[in-house]
């Protein structure tokens, strides 16, 4: 290999190795200023295939500074030009509920976007995208779309909206309403830990990213060059590096801590069953001597006093005996 191909293979894998800003992190603190809302937009409207323009950053509970602010778990709230909400959650660690909880979320978000006497036609279309770094459920794919659809049970026909309907919903600004289900919620999972390196679609090369925190030169995805230029580790503060390299420290810690005590947890189940596999064996052992002493002919209070039963326990063995 000649000596300018060696240089030319050198720095595309410099560019390769660039270092980024986990997704996470930067939902914390950078995606939030409007300047950077193009890494959203790519985001999502990749996710949804089609074109998303952000018009606004809405109050959620990761915008709320406080003393108690969590690690394993970063959310963000945006605004379409058509006024719809996209939440935007990422979890790191394991939770069982964590279905409901997104129904919760969904469900408090749309209670709070519409007041008292409101007609239900201010209803906003709420979109929740959690993207998770856990097993959540089972199944063979790495990324789920949940829709509402009202299905016959009869016909197996889907319940549809008529032309007036839509002609309705159109002149209420949403555009977007052309079914049943584009009133309701939507929801997407991104099972991160489930996708296998293999980019074979913008959302792949999206996927990449969230797990890997790099970006290959090839990856055309919209959003991502966004990535490359604003969520560079090398361009943040010195007070943000600091800040983000807690992040990382703190996540790390918080995973420790959890795989400690999930260990713990098993060793003491483990010790709890040993104990009570001994005592069931003991116990089994006891009968099995007190049903050959009684055979012998050894009094039901002899037999107690021999193998620690209760009288109670002899007896039943001599009914059974009997029998």
């Amino acid at each position: 290999m000649s000596s300018e191909k060696k240089k030319k293979v050198k720095s595309k894998r410099k560019k390769n190795t660039q270092a980024l800003i986990r997704f996470d992190w930067a939902m914390k603190r950078m995606l939030r200023q409007k300047a950077n809302f193009s890494v959203l937009e790519g985001f999502l409207s990749v996710l949804l295939d089609e074109k998303i323009k952000i018009v606004n950053i809405k109050e959620s509970e990761s915008n709320k500074a406080n003393a108690l602010d969590k690690f394993n778990r970063v959310d963000i709230m945006v605004e379409n030009n058509y006024g719809e909400l996209f939440i935007i959650e990422m979890q790191s660690s394991d939770e069982t509920d964590y279905f409901l909880r997104m129904l919760y979320g969904v469900s408090k978000t749309i209670s709070e976007h519409i007041e008292e006497g409101q007609p239900y036609k201010t209803i906003r279309k709420v979109y929740h995208i959690n993207i998770v770094y856990f097993k959540l459920g089972q199944g063979k794919d790495y990324v789920y779309r949940g829709i509402t659809e009202f299905r016959g049970i009869h016909r197996n026909d889907v319940l549809q909206l008529t032309e007036e309907q839509k002609m309705f919903f159109l002149s209420e600004n949403k555009n977007n309403v052309m079914d049943v289900k584009d009133l309701f919620p939507e929801y997407y999972v991104l099972c991160v830990e489930d996708f296998d390196n293999v980019a074979k679609s913008s959302l792949d090369e999206w996927m990449f990213y969230l797990k890997n925190n790099s970006i290959p030169d090839e990856f055309t995805a919209p959003g991502l060059d966004e990535v490359k230029k604003r969520l560079q580790y090398d361009k943040l503060s010195e007070q943000e590096k600091i800040d983000y390299n807690h992040h990382l420290k703190q996540q790390t810690f918080e995973q420790n801590a959890i795989e400690t005590a999930v260990f713990k947890g098993e060793l003491i189940g483990l010790k709890k069953g040993l104990k009570k596999g001994r005592a069931e064996g003991e116990h089994k052992k006891a009968l099995s001597i007190a049903m050959k002493l009684l055979k012998k002919g050894m009094s039901v209070e002899d037999v107690s006093e021999t193998t620690g039963l209760s009288i109670q326990q002899i007896e039943e063995i001599q009914k059974q005996l009997s029998l």
